[in-house]
Parts: structure tokens; C-alpha cells; sequence
């Protein structure tokens, strides 16, 4: 009997272990490894036998606010798996936080805006740490759609909430409305004008002819408190399965973009670098030029054109020293000869959040012939060796009372007057190759006009004309005025299958797709393998200062090592 007993527990094992196939895979494995002998067996013997493990599916999402480039409050989100009946650490993803509101905005909209995105980040780790952390427990972080499909589900409910609260919010505050004037009815003797209303009309004459010759502005797509925790969510999901193929993240989101069959070849997108963002206030008179971006040519390895890019903004921080007076090509090489050893030059103090010099100038052509001088002085040309682009942030400089653009302090143009300036400038400077934002998305009949003259000449993006991702994915077409392509952001509510998809449905319509980094950059470098991965044209990351910036370009020149490594670099 007692040999009995000690039997069985025996026979159960066998049969389990038979039942797994575990004796047949150890022999394979031993057959296996003989013939190479490896130094580490056992450590060989793991690696084998693991080919037969679980896949690694979620268990945890951990959410926390953290800093971004410019001290702002943003999201963090961790991804924590199952793997191999341990809970490990995977991935984590920071967001890049993104304000709709002009850097020209008044103190107490600046405030507001802050508690807004304060409010927004908290909700955001509220989602990540409750609700997503146990909706998408046990998926397995490959299945990049399904988490997607949840997370939009899960989106558009939040949505139907916050309708739902808006108006129960506003039936309220109607019958509170309605209470009032019931209240003042009965206490008012007589219908007589309150005191200050003919008044009020008065200034508001001018006002309303003038909005009347230029289309209002669109109302700003609403964000919902929270959005952040989408995206987020999302992007670390899609690092994660990237992590458990043991491939790139660019890999992983080329793979998804075309149904798992890799091309042979990857091409690099070209990178916009932001060389000088042109100070707005007095005493510099040019509003016009937000950020004046150099792009190298497609002959160059990415690795040549950043280090093309490096010389030429060390001549133009020679030439802007003394500050802020500009050389004329003729005065140029007599100044080269003075600079010698001199103290860093005023403008190395100066740069903006976006990662390059700022600086002011008088006019629009300043600049241009700042720049055509510096490239003089390095024996580069122009339009041959180098080229530039320019974000004119036109949304930044419409004065709605005149219904005018501002282009220069006390400079005012009609939206069909921009256009004949775009058309003189680009005609005067042809080594500029693409004008961002060069009006407003409501002048839709002046976009189709400067497309019509300037269209085979330079490329024509629409960054802030452009509406959010999420609508133009509902929409299914590319719901912005006539342009040349699109500068897409990673933010908010975005998830990795939008960009895919809205990414196709550019490809199809033959627009250029530019991948952008937001105003709060994090030190995440996430959006470079996105745009590898999808194939965008352009990337636009800001200038080669700060570590948020240029952790970025870093590694996009690991990503061209790595590709030209592998003989898939196209």
C-alpha cells in the first residue's frame, strides 16, 4: 500500500508532463544543442525550451504625471507583463503635451490654460490607474487593434458622459436664467432702456462690417479632461509589443501598418530642423516667420545634412554677434576675419523651448539673406546644398477687427494679398521649398489659390489648418483646405491605429505626411519610430538644442545606422 501511495503522485507527473510534451521537447532540445556544444547550455537549454512559454500578456498599467521639456505636467504611462508566470516591467512612454492656445495669449488665458492641463494630466492617471488598468488586463500587448478598438470604446463613452453632464448643466442654468428675468419683470416699473446700451452699439459698428470680410474664426476642437490617458495608453501598448517581439518600435508599427509583411526597404523621412524662431515683440517688427527650418538634401545621409546643419548654425550665431545686426552678403567676409576669440555671442543665451535661436528682424527678407549669407560664407549654396522652410503660423496674426494678417508691427495684408506675397517670395527666394500654415483654414478660397500658383514650386502644409486627428479619421477624407500634405501631432486622444490608417488614407490621396513634435516636448523619442515606421515624408522635431529635442535626432541616427546596417535602408 505504501508503495502504492508513492506511486501515484509519480504516474500523475508523467502523465502531466506527457500531456505537455515536455519529454519529447527536452529530447529535441539535447539533440539540438549536442552538435554545438554551446559554452552555456543551460542558458541555451532556457532559450529553447522558452520558445514554448505563454505569450506575455498585460497585468498592470501604472499611471503617473511627470514633467515635460518646458516644466509643464504630463503622463507617463508603465506597462507591466506577465511573463513566464512573473510579473516584469516592460515599457513606459511619456507624452508630449500640446496647448492650442498662441504664445501671444493674455496672462489670465495663459493661467487657465495651465489648470486645464493640470486637471486634464490628473484625470489622464486616474483612467490609466483604474479603469484602462483593468479593462486591458490580460491582453497580450501585440494585439495593437483590439487594445485600440477597447480604448475607443472606452473614449467615446467618456464623450456621451461629458455630453450628458453639458446639458444637464445647461437646462440648469436656463431655469436659473428664466427664474431671474421672471423676478426682474416684476420688479421693473417700466421698459425702459438700461443705461449704456446705445453706447455699447457705438464701437460695435465697425467690428461687424470688418469680421464680415474674412470667415470667422472655427471654434478650437474641444479636448476631453483625460484624453491624455488614450493616447498614452496606446503608444506604451504598442512599445510593449515591440519589446516582446524583441524588435524596434518602427519595426513593430511597419509591420501593423502593412498587415505584418515588412518591406524589403525603409526610407528615412527628411528632418525639418528649426534653426531660428523669430521673437514676436518690440523692438523686432517681423511676426510673420514663426520658425525658420533648414532641410537637407535627399543625397545626403541623414548623419551628413545634421552635421550640414551644424555648421551652418554656428556661422549664423558668428554673424548675429553683435545681436541683432544683420550682415549683407557684400559685408560678410570682412567680418569673418574679425571674429577670432571671442566671448559665445549673445544669441547662445537665447533659446526657445523649441530648440533653436531666438531673434528678431525688421523685415521678412532679412532672415532669408541672414541665411543665404551664412551658407555663403561655408561654400554652401542654397537651393543646392541646402534648403529652407518656413512656419508662418499665419493663425497666430489675424486681427480680427481689421479682418487683416499682421505680418510686420503696424503691417496689415487681406488673406488675397498674403497669397501675392507668398507668390513674390517664393518667386524672389526659390531655395524655400515649404510654407506651413501660410493663412488661417478658414481662408479655404485663398488656399486654393495659393496652391494654384505655388504648388509646383514649394511644398504647402497644413499644420494648425488642419483639424485633429480623430476628426479626420471620422470623417474619412482629409478635411483641410487644398495643401500638399499634412503635419500630424501625437497627442490626446491619438491612438497608434488612427495614425496607421490616417497615414493610408494620405498615401492614397497622394499628400506628403509630416510627423511633428509638439511645443511641450518630452524626452521621449517614441514619435521617431513612428514616423519611420509609417513612412512619413518629413519629420519635424524643432532645433538641435535641448536634450527633449535632441534625444530625438539621436535617434533617428541610430535608426539610419541600424537600416544601412541591415542593407534595408532605402
Amino acid at each position: 500500500l505504501e508503495q502504492r501511495r508513492l506511486r501515484a503522485p509519480r504516474k500523475e507527473a508523467a502523465e502531466y508532463y506527457r500531456g505537455q510534451r515536455v519529454p519529447q521537447r527536452v529530447e529535441e532540445a539535447l539533440n539540438a544543442l549536442f552538435p554545438l556544444r554551446p559554452a552555456d547550455l543551460y542558458g541555451e537549454l532556457a532559450n529553447y525550451i522558452s520558445k514554448f512559454s505563454k505569450a506575455p500578456v498585460i497585468c498592470k498599467l501604472v499611471g503617473r504625471k511627470v514633467l515635460d521639456g518646458v516644466g509643464q505636467p504630463t503622463l507617463e504611462v508603465e506597462i507591466h507583463c506577465m511573463v513566464k508566470n512573473y510579473e516584469k516591467r516592460i515599457c513606459s512612454i511619456v507624452m508630449s503635451s500640446h496647448s492650442q492656445i498662441p504664445e501671444n495669449s493674455l496672462p489670465d488665458t495663459m493661467e487657465a490654460d495651465e489648470k486645464e492641463r493640470n486637471d486634464s494630466v490628473n484625470t489622464a492617471v486616474e483612467w490609466v490607474n483604474e479603469p484602462l488598468n483593468t479593462m486591458l488586463r490580460d491582453l497580450k500587448p501585440i494585439d495593437q487593434c483590439e487594445v485600440d478598438k477597447m480604448l475607443g470604446e472606452y473614449f467615446t463613452k467618456k464623450v456621451e458622459e461629458k455630453k450628458e453632464i453639458q446639458k444637464q448643466e445647461e437646462k440648469e442654468k436656463k431655469e436659473q436664467e428664466a427664474e431671474a428675468t421672471l423676478a426682474l419683470t416684476s420688479h421693473t416699473p417700466s421698459a425702459t432702456a438700461l443705461p449704456g446700451k446705445k453706447k455699447a452699439a457705438k464701437p460695435g459698428k465697425k467690428v461687424s462690417v470688418a469680421e464680415k470680410m474674412i470667415p470667422p474664426a472655427e471654434p478650437a476642437e474641444p479636448v476631453l479632461c483625460g484624453s491624455f490617458a488614450i493616447g498614452g495608453t496606446s503608444l506604451a501598448v504598442a512599445k510593449a509589443g515591440a519589446t516582446v517581439h524583441r524588435i524596434p518600435l518602427y519595426l513593430h508599427i511597419a509591420l501593423l501598418k502593412h498587415d505584418q509583411d515588412l518591406p524589403k526597404e525603409m526610407s528615412l523621412p527628411l528632418p525639418m530642423v528649426t534653426l531660428l524662431n523669430c521673437e514676436k515683440i518690440l523692438p523686432a517688427k517681423l511676426k510673420l516667420m514663426k520658425e525658420l527650418m533648414l532641410i537637407p538634401p535627399v543625397q545626403l545621409s541623414l548623419k551628413q545634412g545634421i552635421e550640414r546643419v551644424l555648421d551652418i548654425q554656428k556661422e549664423v550665431m558668428r554673424l548675429l554677434d553683435p545681436p541683432g545686426k544683420v550682415p549683407s552678403p557684400h559685408l560678410a567676409d570682412s567680418k569673418k576675419s574679425k571674429a577670432g576669440k571671442k566671448a559665445p555671442p549673445q544669441a547662445l543665451k537665447r533659446i526657445s523651448h523649441l530648440g533653436c535661436l531666438i531673434t528678431g528682424f525688421e523685415n521678412l527678407e532679412q532672415p532669408l539673406l541672414l541665411m543665404q549669407t551664412a551658407c555663403n560664407n561655408i561654400g554652401l549654396e542654397l537651393g543646392t546644398d541646402m534648403y529652407l522652410a518656413i512656419n508662418c503660423a499665419a493663425h497666430e496674426l489675424m486681427d480680427y477687427v481689421k479682418g487683416k494678417y499682421e505680418i510686420l508691427t503696424g503691417t496689415f495684408k487681406s488673406p488675397d494679398e498674403m497669397v501675392d506675397m507668398y507668390v513674390e517670395l517664393i518667386n524672389n527666394f526659390p531655395f524655400i521649398i515649404a510654407l506651413i500654415d501660410p493663412l488661417r483654414k478658414e481662408d479655404r478660397e485663398q488656399w486654393n489659390n495659393i496652391c494654384c500658383a505655388l504648388g509646383s514650386k514649394c511644398y504647402l502644409i497644413a499644420e494648425n489648418a488642419a483639424t485633429h486627428i480623430s476628426k479626420l479619421k471620422i470623417d474619412q477624407k482629409i478635411n483641410v483646405p487644398m495643401c500638399s500634405g499634412v503635419v500630424l501631432k501625437y497627442i490626446n486622444q491619438t491612438k497608434v491605429s488612427d495614425l496607421i490608417e490616417l497615414t493610408g488614407l494620405l498615401d492614397g490621396q497622394r499628400h506628403i505626411t509630416i510627423l511633428g513634435s509638439p511645443d511641450g516636448e518630452s524626452s521621449d523619442d517614441s514619435l521617431v519610430d513612428l514616423a519611420v515606421g509609417l513612412g512619413a515624408r518629413f519629420v519635424k522635431l524643432g532645433g538641435l538644442s535641448r536634450g527633449e529635442r535632441v534625444t530625438k535626432y539621436n535617434r533617428l541616427l541610430a535608426i539610419e545606422e541600424e537600416l544601412a546596417k541591415n542593407r534595408t535602408l532605402r
